[in-house]
């Protein structure tokens, strides 16, 4: 029969993998140790599962299920750390980028205060938009509903039910000029959040702007056109991976010759981690699916700094505080690694890592909505202390619908009280120095770029994405917190502890007579323009996606490029439907490989 072993002292995690200084070594004999003869601490949450050890003492886990000493000091950091050793934090604006991109933090410039929203009908959006933009807001940030990110028209019959619900319905270039009627698109900077359909949609905006007189040159504003996370992640795919990767890149290579100042991707770990990704989960998928795109763009034989610098990222702000600004001040460090170690750019501004930050969705509760005020804060405070660019906070009424304006406006409101009454915004990097923090980032760090070897190992994002690698591992990551919630390990106030009675929260409802609006408006639209124009610029579509795209030996753009045919065919009021039906049957669509 065997025995138990007898439990290590209550204070031999001081020890163990560090050499504690003579003052923390008597502070850990003298007072540590006495303090927990006394009262031995208790977990946060039910003493079960992973918030207890092998001897049944209390155990503390960030909301990723990493482990968390009780106390941080010179001890926890390698050997050489120096603060001004540039191999880990240095200086804000000198790499590695660890406090920051800007020398002067926010300074010089707040982050952009760009709040996601769309919804209904183009003409409703728009008032939205002029009203976020008459409240202070910095920015435009467009949500499309469901058909628009799956390359329906609102009139198709997959469409049913859907038309406008989680964000605006848009069939056409008649669409997209009501959306941004009265706007000025050379002064305001837009965000879309597209993925499949991202070459239509960003075609349009473009010919909008074309229309109100803009220079392409002077446009600032970013398309999320992230595809691999949808493989990965949100699963609002159309075509196979390879073929939509090359509409990506047809993307960075237009965007360098005509859009200089316009990203032409957000990398987005925000679908990643809402899907149920751990922290640094979030952090390697993200960057490496960066990785994927550069490699990509090389082959076609672009130069990484020209299109480099327009890369952007586009991260999740969750719950845990000091985890989610270690994730972002380790983003920085990693892409500023990957960029002149792995791909050799020249140029500084190719190295920085640029994001925008949403807060965390899936954290949001529809019970006790109003918690979601404070929640959003703590994130949004979080994103700012990591230094984000670009920041929008969800709205407290969003795990019930659509946020309604009184919910925007509160959501708003919490980015500016944060600008311009917290103080944080007055110093660079205010954390930096944290023994904790600094533990933190470099073990995000070290932790994605392990994940890093895994990837290149199974020969890049594509192949392990149809392996169901990266699938698998979310998954994983998302049930241990599920598990750990329904046990109340993981306590989400208001949720499973603190329940009340409530009563109903009023909410944003949007009816189907959205759908008959932008049934009408095809009907009229697909009435009065040529079709001859319509059926000649698909063709000239379908025949240039049947082609393999070559940069020119002088370095201009490929002919096979497919994004002035797509722009030809919007000019032509094609809709959104039918050139992504054009695309369908040349590239066909993509169906999961499972992951079980």
């Amino acid at each position: 029969m065997s025995t138990k072993p007898p439990a290590p002292s209550p204070i031999a995690d001081v020890f163990e993998n560090r050499t504690p200084s003579p003052a923390e070594k008597q502070w850990a004999e003298k007072t540590l140790l006495p303090a927990l003869e006394k009262s031995p601490e208790k977990p946060i949450g039910a003493a079960t599962g992973v918030n207890v050890d092998e001897h049944g003492r209390a155990r503390f886990t960030t909301i990723s299920g990493v482990e968390i000493n009780r106390l941080y000091t010179p001890a926890d950091l390698p050997a050489d750390w120096d603060e001004n050793n540039d191999k880990y934090l240095n200086m804000p604006g000198q790499p590695p980028y660890t406090r920051g991109i800007h020398a002067t933090g926010y300074r010089g410039r707040l982050f952009t205060m760009r709040q996601f929203s769309g919804f209904a009908t183009p003409e409703e959006s728009n008032e939205r938009y002029k009203y976020m933009l008459a409240q202070g807001g910095g920015g435009l940030s467009v949500a499309f509903d469901l058909p628009t990110l799956m390359g329906y028209d609102s009139d198709h019959m997959q469409s049913e039910g859907e038309v406008g619900k989680c964000g605006v319905a848009i069939d056409s270039l008649e669409d997209m000029e009501i959306l941004f009627r009265g706007i000025d698109l050379e002064k305001t900077t837009v965000s879309m959040t597209i993925n499949s359909p991202a070459s239509v949609l960003w075609a349009m905006y473009l010919v909008v702007a074309e229309k109100q007189g803009a220079d392409w040159k002077k446009l600032g504003g970013t398309i999320q056109n992230d595809i691999l996370k949808e493989y990965i992640a949100q699963k609002e795919y159309i075509y196979p991976p390879a073929p939509s990767m090359r509409l990506v890149i047809d993307t960075f290579e237009f965007g360098t010759h005509h859009t200089p100042r316009f990203n032409t991707i957000s990398i987005s770990g925000y679908h990643i981690r809402e899907a149920g990704s751990t922290s640094l989960q979030e952090l390697a998928f993200t960057i490496y699916d960066g990785v994927e795109y550069v490699e990509w763009a090389l082959k076609r034989g672009l130069d990484v700094d020209d299109f480099g610098p327009r890369l952007s990222f586009f991260f999740n702000s969750h719950n845990d505080f000091f985890e989610e600004i270690a994730k972002f001040r380790a983003s920085r460090k990693i892409w500023y690694r990957l960029m002149n170690d792995r791909f050799k750019a020249k140029q500084d501004r190719t190295k920085l890592m640029r994001f925008h930050t949403q807060t965390a969705g899936v954290s949001l509760t529809a019970q006790q909505p109003m918690n979601n005020i404070a929640r959003v804060a703590i994130q949004a405070l979080a994103a700012v202390l990591g230094g984000t660019q670009s920041l929008h906070t969800d709205s407290y009424d969003e795990a019930l619908a659509l946020p309604t304006a009184e919910a925007a406006r509160i959501a708003l409101r919490t980015q500016q009280i944060i600008a311009y009454e917290s103080g944080v915004t007055q110093t660079v990097d205010p954390l930096g120095g944290s023994y904790f923090l600094e533990k933190l980032t470099l073990d995000m760090e070290n932790g994605a770029f392990d994940y890093f070897e895994k990837l290149d190992a199974m020969g890049g994002m594509v192949r392990a994405i149809e392996r169901g690698y990266p699938q698998k591992e979310i998954a994983e990551a998302s049930y241990q917190f599920q598990r750990a919630t329904e046990a109340r390990e993981k306590i989400t106030v208001g949720a499973n502890d603190f329940i009340v009675k409530e009563d109903p929260t009023n909410i944003l409802y949007i009816g189907d007579e959205v759908a008959v609006s932008q049934t009408t408006k095809l009907k009229a639209l697909r009435a009065r323009r040529s079709q001859a124009d319509v059926t000649r610029t698909l063709d000239a579509l379908k025949r240039v996606v049947a082609q393999e795209p070559v940069v020119k030996a002088d370095g201009g753009m490929s002919d096979a490029n497919t994004m002035p045919y797509i722009i030809d065919c919007v000019k032509a009021y094609c809709t959104v439907g039918e050139i992504c039906e054009a695309l369908k049957e040349v590239y066909g669509t993509y169906e999961e490989v499972s992951i079980t």
